[in-house]
């Protein structure tokens, strides 16, 4: 069973290494690329972590499977709409998936979103990414808007996804 938890500030050489993980495991799954990801300094990994765990509107959580990092996602509260949070940067390690890691990170982002009182959560996932979407679907989410492309130069498209958590919409 995989432990679900937030990264702190100090953990951003375990948030740096997932990250780049993903991109490279799932080059054109994330809006952004390896190449720009890389080139950021350890300085900017901390920080990221650091104005996450100050904002009170930001919840990255790592999995850890067997002692080690598993997966990851990042479920941010809406600038605008405080009825809404974004997660995001979701991906597990190949070797950690159908393990249930997809499903606890998931789970965990969500409640961390209901003790905010969010009425919905949002999300994009890449068609064709099969498993994702099954996972999204089984946890209530409903495809909104028709398909966009990920982004320029990309053949892959993005469905944008959404789960009214109070049951109400």
């Amino acid at each position: 069973m995989p432990i679900i938890r937030p990264l702190y500030p100090d953990e951003w050489a375990i948030y740096r290494e997932l990250r780049l993980r993903s991109l490279a495991d799932a080059p054109d799954a994330f809006y952004s690329t390896l190449e720009a990801e890389s080139a950021r300094t350890a300085e900017d990994w901390a920080a990221r972590l650091a104005a996450a765990a100050v904002s009170g509107q930001d919840c990255p959580l790592v999995a850890e499977l067997d002692g080690q990092p598993a997966g990851l996602v990042w479920a941010k509260m809406d600038s605008v709409n405080p009825a809404l949070v974004h997660l995001f940067q979701m991906w597990v390690a190949p070797e950690c998936r159908a393990r249930g890691v997809g499903r606890g990170l998931l789970d965990a982002a969500l409640a961390w979103a209901r003790e905010r009182e969010v009425r919905f959560a949002e999300l994009d996932v890449t068609l064709g990414n099969g498993s994702a979407l099954r996972l999204y679907e089984r946890a209530g989410f409903k495809p909104v808007n028709a398909p966009v492309p990920m982004r320029a130069g990309s053949a892959l498209m993005l469905q944008q996804m959404r789960l009214v958590m109070d049951g109400v919409d």
